[in-house]
């Protein structure tokens, strides 16, 4: 097992983490087969950019990541804010208030490791500790959206080929159990 760091990041960690996106979202989509949709990808990586910044100048408060560091380089990453767009829109009442964990991203070189289960659980704490009992999750990638499904069961929301012809869009909503 690898001896893993979980931490907040700091504002030295934003070029190695802004890499670390690039990194993780050109994989993905190269995997997930769409690597020549170019405007996507890199509005995938600006989002991600946004997200971290948002988390720096709040503190926080808006958006609060967690990463995984193997020797003194980042491998994974976490984070909780406000739901997307996708969820706010598609999503029932049920959904309301709650806030999206996402941007788990494992490194490539270290997927299947146990690294995303090191984050998830550190991930159940903070929120757990913010007095957070449930949580909503998306994900339109296929290799992603089989570990969920393992993981957390069917979705409770399927968006049939939302992506285009056999690209699903899938929404949990999950509760943080005490033993988790």
């Amino acid at each position: 097992m690898l001896h893993v760091n979980i931490r907040r990041p700091t504002p030295e960690d934003r070029e190695k983490l802004n890499d670390f996106f690039r990194t993780v979202i050109i994989d993905t989509f190269i995997k997930e087969g769409i690597g020549n949709q170019l405007n996507d990808l890199n509005e995938e990586i600006e989002t991600k950019k946004r997200y971290l910044t948002s988390d720096f100048e709040s503190t926080g408060e808006e958006r609060y990541f967690l990463i995984a560091v193997f020797g003194n380089k980042i491998i994974g990453s976490i984070e909780f804010g406000p739901a997307n767009e996708i969820i706010r829109n598609v999503s029932n009442p049920a959904f309301e208030g709650l806030v999206e964990v996402g941007t788990v991203f494992v490194h490539p070189d270290f997927q299947r490791s146990g690294v995303g289960n090191l984050l998830l659980k550190a991930m159940y704490e903070t929120l757990r500790n913010n007095g957070i009992k449930e949580f909503c999750l998306d994900s339109g990638y296929k290799s992603a959206q089989l570990v969920w499904k393992k993981k957390f069961g069917e979705p409770d929301i399927l968006l049939k080929d939302y992506w285009g012809k056999n690209f699903d869009h899938m929404i949990w909503k999950i509760k943080i159990r005490e033993q988790e």
